[in-house]
């Protein structure tokens, strides 16, 4: 046994633990046993993980969600007002698991509606957007108090201004697949859009703690690193955020200097072995054509972007607030699928925005056709506070909303399944994830944010290889793995 450990009541203890987890295992024999739910975002599910180790290495036992729990936290997500009910459900749903338990609830919604989220019975602590890395602290100091009213530790929006670092996680659920946060805030403003009041400005993360946290994931295994932030795109752009010069050179000869996010896709693309990157979201309202045109320089980054649109109608963006026309974004799908004719788009839409007129509706209906994107996400215009679309005229009635968003999703499915039916016989580089004994398929995503199923004969669960695309087949494509591609990447694209 280590010299920093001790054994009582057959639970092994760790000198590295809390006081309060120290004396509970003496106490009960056991472990504070803690349950994470996650709402929302990317942004979000990084955060969890980054909680999760925190409260371990402090000597908790993470537990689902959905199993009894001493303590649960629920990390809340405010876009929609769907989401925020989706929050009060979980909150009142833990207490029928465990009456006793201590409820933290943490995120998005805790700060945009502290008072609503307190005024829900048994909510012990209620913690906002920059107080997460904080939380195991707050939920000792309930557990000692045991107060019967939820305690605040909520920021207003304007304070949200400096990166509150976490530290380097150092697993994801997925085997495969890890998310590095590079970025917070936004201060965009779009008219519809409550995030910045969540998250507050924008800051952004050193390219020496995300290449730290990059090398160490790479270490353990992780062959596609996810960047991802609040706004990805604005990364780099606030007053006062320092970093190196840095100049690349063109195919013409000519320097160019780096700035947002390219400047850590490079540090990235130039660490050693077999990996990829992917953006998990690029905002025309800060990247046009040309800035889209140059990322395609760096071999590992994935040839797929999650550009949000929100609207196919000009009308709709300005009232939007998006400083980009319909026009804009399909010159950037344009740039891309010159170099790539395969390369994947998703996106966000939202129907139902105030006043839009079944014109505009038609005019996102016709950019879904055009672009054949691999993924749409649809939503539902869902009023917000703060935000200035909540005080604009036209608002539509929820069954005008349902219905076009019914057929946006049946349109913005068949158009994706036209786009993969285009890329028949195509050949793409596919990182496989795990194999369903049900179909006898391994299933995995191309490099374009395709799913392909293949059959192999050997494992090739964690593993890169060049495959022949078939024909469409549930979410996304059959294939053929090619002979002696496996574990050979040799060439991303």
């Amino acid at each position: 046994m280590s010299e920093n450990k001790e054994r009582t009541n057959e639970i092994e203890i760790n000198d590295a633990w809390s006081d309060m987890a120290k004396d509970f295992a003496s106490k009960h024999g056991r472990r504070i046993l803690i349950g994470i739910k996650t709402l929302g975002c990317k942004v979000n599910q990084y955060e969890t993980q980054a909680l999760k180790e925190k409260f371990t290495d402090l000597g908790y036992e993470i537990v689902e969600d959905t199993e009894f729990a001493d303590v649960y936290v629920i990390n809340t997500c405010t876009v929609t007002g769907l989401a925020d009910r989706k929050s009060r459900q979980y909150i009142r749903r833990v207490k029928r698991i465990n009456p006793h338990c201590i409820t933290a609830v943490i995120g998005c919604y805790a700060q945009v509606n502290p008072e609503e989220v307190g005024a829900i019975s048994g909510v012990d602590i209620v913690a906002g957007t920059n107080e997460k890395n904080k939380l195991p602290l707050y939920v000792e100091e309930a557990m000692e108090q045991k107060s019967t009213a939820p305690i605040y530790h909520v920021k207003d929006y304007h304070d949200l201004c400096e990166y509150d670092e976490t530290g380097s996680i150092t697993s994801m659920e997925s085997r495969t697949r890890a998310f590095i946060k590079i970025q917070e805030g936004c201060n965009r403003f779009c008219s519809y859009c409550v995030i910045p009041y969540a998250r507050g400005a924008v800051r952004s993360r050193t390219k020496e703690e995300i290449l730290a946290e990059a090398q160490s994931l790479l270490n353990q295994g992780f062959k596609e690193l996810v960047l991802t932030g609040i706004n990805t795109a604005l990364y780099g752009s606030e007053p006062g955020f320092v970093s190196e010069e840095e100049f690349v050179t063109d195919h013409e000869g000519c320097k160019r200097k780096l700035y947002g996010v390219e400047i850590v896709i490079k540090a990235l693309n130039e660490l050693p072995g077999h990996f990829r990157i992917r953006l998990s979201s690029l905002e025309p309202t800060v990247v046009n054509a040309e800035y889209v045109k140059h990322l395609l320089n760096y071999k590992k980054l994935c040839h797929h972007f999650h550009l949000s649109i929100q609207s196919g109608s000009n009308e709709v963006l300005n009232k939007m607030n998006r400083n980009y026309s319909r026009e804009d974004y399909y010159k950037m799908v344009e740039e891309l699928r010159k170099t790539d004719p395969g390369f994947g788009f998703s996106t966000d839409i939202i129907v139902g925005f105030p006043g839009e007129t079944e014109r505009d509706f038609r005019d996102s209906a016709d950019m879904v056709e055009k672009v054949h994107f691999c993924k749409v996400h649809v939503f539902k215009y869902s009023k917000r506070p703060m935000t200035k679309a909540a005080q604009m005229k036209g608002h539509l009635p929820p069954e005008v909303k349902s219905k076009r968003s019914e057929e946006l999703i049946r349109i913005a499915e068949s158009t994706a399944r036209e786009f993969y039916t285009s890329l028949s016989g195509s050949r793409r580089m596919v990182l496989f994830e795990e194999y369903n004994p049900e179909t006898g398929y391994y299933r995995g995503h191309s490099d374009n944010f395709i799913e392909v199923f293949c059959k192999s004969e050997q494992d090739i669960s964690d593993s890169f290889a060049w495959v022949s695309l078939e024909r469409p087949y549930r979410s996304g494509m059959l294939g053929i793995l090619e002979q002696d591609s496996v574990l050979n990447p040799v060439d991303f694209f």
